[in-house]
């Protein structure tokens, strides 16, 4: 069996990346969510723990061995260059995991590949297809709010900040699902994967 197509999902956040990705995931497609999965490699990779420690010291984890992400943030926060540091030693690791993953996704027309900062990070490029799902930024902000009402709109403010801009991601992808509430997302979903199930 030949490896499953590769196809990213990207978007700002508040746009609606993630409930789209539950959407192909009920329709048996294997989903890779990369921010998830950095997470974790953060504190199983040993050669990442390492190096996250040689950068920022062993106060980047805690003494369960949890990473210490108030500390990392605060950090990030403060020295904005530390975060390109973080994403540096973090991005080819999950690229490992990644590679990993999708070999042994055999049997799959095509695999899911989460990604908040696909196309800042570069990994588009190694994708078979890209998705944008798109939603006009008050929106964004107006669904963040409600679902993490612990955060600032100034933390969110610096969270998109630090995507590139929707118009930018719009020309990159090669798909894009409008998820503005003005159309509904399944039939542009399902559209997609017969696209995807057909177009082998």
């Amino acid at each position: 069996m030949n490896r499953p197509l590769q196809v990213g999902v990207t978007g700002g956040i508040g746009s609606g990346k993630s409930l789209v990705c539950k959407v192909f995931s009920k329709l048996g497609v294997p989903v890779y969510d990369a921010d998830s999965r950095a997470k974790a490699i953060m504190t199983t990779d040993g050669i990442l723990v390492s190096q996250i420690k040689a950068e920022f010291g062993d106060l980047a984890y805690n003494t369960d061995g949890s990473l210490n992400r108030s500390y990392l943030s605060e950090r990030i926060f403060q020295h904005p260059h530390l975060r390109e540091k973080l994403n540096g030693l973090v991005h080819p690791r999950v690229a490992i995991d990644t590679e990993q993953w999708v070999n042994q996704q055999t049997g799959h027309e095509y695999v899911i590949r989460e990604a908040a900062l696909m196309f800042e990070s570069g990994s588009y490029k190694k994708l078979d297809a890209s998705i944008l799902v798109a939603a006009p930024e008050a929106l964004r902000m107006k669904r963040v709010r409600q679902r993490d009402p612990q955060r600032t709109d100034e933390a969110i403010s610096k969270i998109m900040e630090a995507q590139i801009p929707e118009e930018e991601m719009r020309k990159r992808a090669n798909f894009i699902i409008e998820n503005d509430e003005t159309q509904l997302i399944l039939p542009q979903i399902m559209k997609l994967h017969h696209h995807f199930t057909t177009h082998q």
